[in-house]
């Protein structure tokens, strides 16, 4: 394996568990409920302009 592809990997490997972390976040705040969890941050509106948003 290359550094790049290491690299790459290690990348992918910290994304998924900030997600896994995220998911869990949510459902530990949200429990007990109803509705499904979404990790997935909806685009800005225009009233959100003046809001800045992390990755």
């Amino acid at each position: 394996m290359t550094r790049r592809q290491a690299i790459v990997r290690q990348a992918e490997t910290t994304e998924k568990r900030q997600l896994e972390e995220a998911l869990e976040e949510g459902l530990e705040e949200t429990f007990p409920a109803s509705d499904p969890v979404n990790v997935i941050q909806p685009p800005p509106t225009r009233g959100d302009h003046h809001v800045k948003r992390t990755g």
